[in-house]
């Protein structure tokens, strides 16, 4: 493992290893820990008990945080028709058709999320092999796949967020900035835990949620006691 800088390991001192925090401590030591130089993004890391090898425990969708994410996302959408003006008004930075499938095919990617009109899927589709390993693949159960261009824009902009289980049963998703106010960073925290809780797939036996921690962009991560949400 590589060793870690002085900062990493003052800051993982204030942090008790066996325990696990409430909420609110855990977002107060959070901004304690972190002593980077910018403004570190927070993530949320969820170990799950689920087999991801199962179709039937398979975890994957998207939800808006209530105070987003402090990043502004640039969406690029492909449609035809009405759909592009739709989509102009609605905010988006770039949108188009073939145009941009061929600037993509010809490594342009000076933006962070794919909306697609299900007319455009087919095009798209050829895509895959530059966009998959990106995770830029628009989906329908992200809800970036849809004819309501419009709802799927701002949606993005207002803070959207993606979860998706590993191989490993893992999750991660970025909550918002170390510079939000803590009970913002609180608020986005359950309500992201609520959204995993009700996914919990059916087929899932066993505890669940194994093991929940907080961390910063540079900062050690803080075990957070998940047991009221169940």
């Amino acid at each position: 493992m590589a060793k870690r800088g002085k900062r990493y390991q003052e800051a993982a001192k204030l942090i008790d290893r066996s325990k696990s925090y409430d909420i609110n401590e855990a977002v107060a030591l959070l901004k304690e820990t972190a002593k980077a130089k910018f403004d570190e993004t927070v993530e949320v890391a969820f170990r799950l008990g689920v087999d991801p090898k199962k179709a039937d425990q398979q975890i994957r969708g998207a939800m808006v945080l209530p105070n987003g994410t402090g990043k502004t996302q640039r969406v690029l959408v492909f449609a035809k028709g009405d759909k592009v003006k739709e989509a102009e008004a609605a905010g988006a930075d770039y949108v188009g058709d073939q145009d941009l499938i061929n600037k993509i095919n010809q490594g342009w990617f000076e933006f962070d999320v794919i909306v697609a009109t299900p007319d455009m899927m087919a095009e798209v589709g050829k895509l895959g092999r530059v966009l998959g390993p990106k995770g830029l693949m628009p989906n329908p159960k992200t809800g970036t796949v849809t004819f309501e261009v419009e709802k799927a824009i701002k949606e993005i902009k207002a803070g959207k967020v993606e979860y998706r289980v590993d191989k490993q049963s893992n999750i991660h998703v970025p909550i918002g900035k170390i510079s939000f106010d803590n009970q913002k960073l609180v608020e986005n925290f359950e309500a992201l835990v609520e959204t995993i809780v009700k996914v919990k797939p059916q087929a899932a036996k066993g505890v669940y949620m194994k093991n929940v921690a907080i961390t910063s962009t540079m900062g050690p991560g803080i075990r957070v006691d998940v047991s009221n949400y169940r």
